[in-house]
């Protein structure tokens, strides 16, 4: 059922303006009126959502680099986050941009864009490829005006067709998580050699461009005679500040730093890309490559097994000081980490059969017995935020809610859905009775040791990619086995996992994401839309279908002050706890980490962005004295 069957339902722009803006007198900032508190029209050097920017015109790099920082050395580690069709196990492409394939992280390193964000502001970009943007009054047109001295790496120049190119290629054919950031761009249009306008339809959200800014851009001439949607190991032309070197698909891949990179000298590039080389590793299994940085040839590392970090970090560079082992606070960033129960699946349509499955997992006997007591149960998609909501729903949420009463459950009107908490046994009869009561309300009933229905069995598997997920869930399993679900785990391989992930062909998998500090409706609808329940490489993993999901991005797209934007990522939590499309598990508040100690960086770290690889440096004294010159 698709969501234009309920128009009637949505509140108007005006209405929600009026409601959701009656606490957001002391924030209030539209969007849509002014970006960074100037007039439409001017030229700018950075735009902010939501307020004014840290950073003046005249600003000579971020606060958070050493703009003295020797260039130089290596930096090898095994990326804790990704993205588009990377992968972390292995590669097979050095084409990152498009749904198919597996392509190696930080490819996106090798790629410029119009902005780059700053790390220590929550919403804000500056011009790094652009040397100026301005604005039309409706916010509708965007206009760019290039640097001159902007170079691909064959040194031709980088100019407006390569903009429009990129544009209208990415919305066309690129990875998904792209072309839905691009969805309400109706034309790109090169004014000159350096000026472009990005043109919406007017019904973008407010913070559309903070995305469509920082598209990567890509050489419209190189695509002249290269497949834009080719799996192969070509080095694509580009312009960023990294381009591929030495590499050896699966096994490792080294990006050289630009020795003549066109745009060094730019505030968004001084005290940034240190390193010579950054080598990124690759290890089907996370113990072959904790080896591998016990040995020193890995050199940093966070470590997302909870039992690793609680008992095998006691090898001797620890105990000499020669390794590092600490904790790293985490990002004011909205954090998720969740299950995805297949729903274009129909036994698990019914809400009850994916609270009964929740009810199955354990969590105070996990912490306890397996995560060593290192993780918090996650309650929202977005911990560790503001959007996170709490106590009953206040007067502006209600008035979201209540267009859409008939859309949503009721427990979205009440206290916000809790997760289950156990007598931390790893088998709570209370809480398993209130599983089999659930489905059996839905319609299963036991036959021998499964449960059927209409002849089927309730059957679910649990999709993984890594060995060290079966330990973890062989507990949650079994009480789903002791309710008459015929449950098990089954492992594949890196390439296949993905491809399973993207076509959709699973019953259950686990998701993380790091949404940006200030999410946009783009960047949630292939999470959350019912359009994209269908779009193969999608973000939403569940099958979502439910049309109140449509009303609800809407809220997010007419927010034009942060207040307001609060308050619909409030109700967005309220409805996904209360329906359990996504059923939150856990979550740490800090990053774990272990590196050898060689390294040199600014402390403390930006509070909305970490790419180590990028702020850090190699400390030439240091790896002396550590032997690792």
């Amino acid at each position: 059922m698709t969501a234009d069957k309920y128009t009637n339902s949505h509140i108007t722009r005006r209405g929600f303006v009026a409601a959701a803006g009656a606490a957001a007198t002391s924030l209030a900032i539209p969007a849509r009126l002014a970006f960074a508190g100037v007039e439409p029209g001017v030229r700018l050097h950075g735009i902010s959502a939501f307020g004014d920017l840290k950073y003046d015109a005249g600003f000579k790099r971020f606060d958070y680099v050493d703009p003295n920082a020797p260039k130089g050395g290596t930096f090898s580690f095994l990326p804790p986050n990704w993205f588009f069709n990377q992968n972390v196990q292995t590669y097979n492409t050095l084409n990152t941009f498009v749904l198919r394939g597996d392509a190696p992280p930080r490819m996106e390193l090798c790629f410029d864009s119009l902005m780059v964000r700053a790390l220590d502001e929550p919403d804000a970009l500056y011009c790094h490829l652009a040397e100026w943007v301005e604005s039309s009054e409706d916010r509708n047109t965007w206009r760019f005006g290039l640097r001159p001295q902007a170079r691909f790496h064959d040194k031709t120049p980088v100019i407006s067709r390569d903009l429009v190119f990129s544009y209208k290629t990415l919305k066309e054919e690129g990875h998904p998580n792209l072309s839905a950031s691009l969805r309400e761009l109706v034309d790109v249009v090169a004014l000159d050699e350096q000026t472009v306008e990005i043109r919406f339809s007017g019904e973008q959200s407010a913070q559309a461009i903070l995305a469509a800014a920082a598209i990567p851009i890509l050489s419209s001439v190189y695509y002249e005679t290269h497949e834009f949607d080719s799996g192969s190991l070509d080095v694509p032309l580009s312009s960023g500040p990294y381009r591929p070197g030495r590499r050896e698909p699966g096994v490792f891949i080294e990006f050289n730093r630009v020795a003549d990179y066109w745009g060094s000298d730019l505030p968004t590039a001084n005290g940034i890309d240190n390193f010579d080389a950054i080598r990124v590793e690759f290890f089907a299994d996370r113990q072959a490559g904790f080896e591998a940085f016990k040995k020193g040839d890995v050199l940093f590392r966070e470590e997302f097994t909870s039992k690793t970090w609680a008992t095998e970090y006691g090898f001797p560079s620890i105990a000499s000081g020669r390794v590092i082992k600490t904790t790293i606070p985490g990002e004011k960033r909205p954090s998720m980490q969740a299950w995805a129960v297949n729903q274009r699946r129909e036994k698990f349509n019914d809400v009850r059969v994916r609270e009964a499955i929740n009810l199955c997992f354990d969590f105070q006997w996990t912490n306890s017995k397996i995560f060593y007591d290192a993780y918090t149960r996650s309650q929202s998609l977005f911990e560790k935020s503001e959007f996170v909501a709490v106590g009953p729903p206040g007067e502006n949420e209600l008035v979201l809610l209540e267009p859409i009463r008939e859309l949503v459950p009721k427990a979205a009107f009440g206290e916000p859905v809790m997760q289950p908490v156990s007598d931390g046994s790893g088998r709570d009869r209370q809480l398993l009775r209130r599983a089999l009561k659930l489905l059996t309300d839905a319609g299963w009933s036991r036959d021998g040791n499964v449960l059927k229905r209409n002849g089927e069995t309730l059957s679910l598997e649990v999709m993984i990619r890594s060995p060290v997920f079966e330990r973890l869930l062989s507990s949650f399993v079994e009480n789903m086995r002791r309710l008459g679900i015929d449950a098990s785990i089954r492992l594949v391989d890196p390439v296949q996992f993905q491809s399973r992930v993207d076509d959709f062909d699973f019953d259950m998998v686990g998701f993380a994401l790091s949404f940006s500090a200030t999410p946009t409706a783009e960047s949630l609808q292939t999470i959350f839309s019912p359009r994209y329940a269908t779009v193969p490489g999608s973000q939403n993993l569940p099958g979502v279908d439910a049309p109140a999901y449509a009303q609800l991005l809407d809220y997010v797209e007419q927010a034009e002050s942060r207040a307001q934007l609060v308050t619909a990522m409030r109700v967005l939590d309220r409805v996904n706890r209360a329906r359990l499309d996504w059923i939150p598990n856990w979550y740490s508040a800090n990053h774990r980490v272990a590196y050898w100690d060689v390294f040199g960086f600014v402390d403390p770290k930006p509070d909305f962005g970490w790419p180590v690889e990028r702020l850090w440096w190699l400390d030439q004294e240091k790896a002396k004295k550590i032997g690792k010159a």
